[in-house]
């Protein structure tokens, strides 16, 4: 195992390349991390979708939480962008989970399915 002065300190900025990714310390127009955490989520989901409502850490306001669908992030900002759209509501993306404001799994469920996914509800 590094020593901790190796762990934290290393190459952030090179005058030939600009800024280095600090995991791999390739130049970041080089760096694949990002390529390679996404690869990794799309390979441990299972192809089920699932809606469930959750309150908590939210001061009591509900939101819909979207985990495990199984496409590339980039296409998962669009999906999220047109569920909200259909729900009239806002809400983001975070770490591969679509999260929309209010109770909308019914209508999520079906819009989904539509689209192809299965889905289940889950939680209570």
């Amino acid at each position: 195992m590094a020593s901790l002065k190796e762990q934290l300190g290393g190459l952030v900025y090179s005058t030939e390349h600009g800024n280095t990714c600090p995991d791999c310390r390739r130049p970041l127009a080089e760096c694949e991390c990002a390529e390679q955490v996404e690869q990794a989520r799309l390979a441990e989901l299972d192809g089920i979708v699932r809606i469930r409502r959750e309150t908590s850490g939210r001061k009591g306001k509900g939101v819909t939480t979207i985990e495990g669908i199984p496409v590339p992030a980039n296409e998962l900002k669009a999906l999220a962008k047109a569920l909200k759209k259909r729900c009239g509501t806002g809400g983001a993306v975070k770490e591969g989970v679509v999260e929309i404001q209010g109770d909308h799994r019914e209508m999520l469920k079906g819009e989904l399915e539509k689209r192809g996914f299965r889905v289940r509800l889950a939680g209570g």
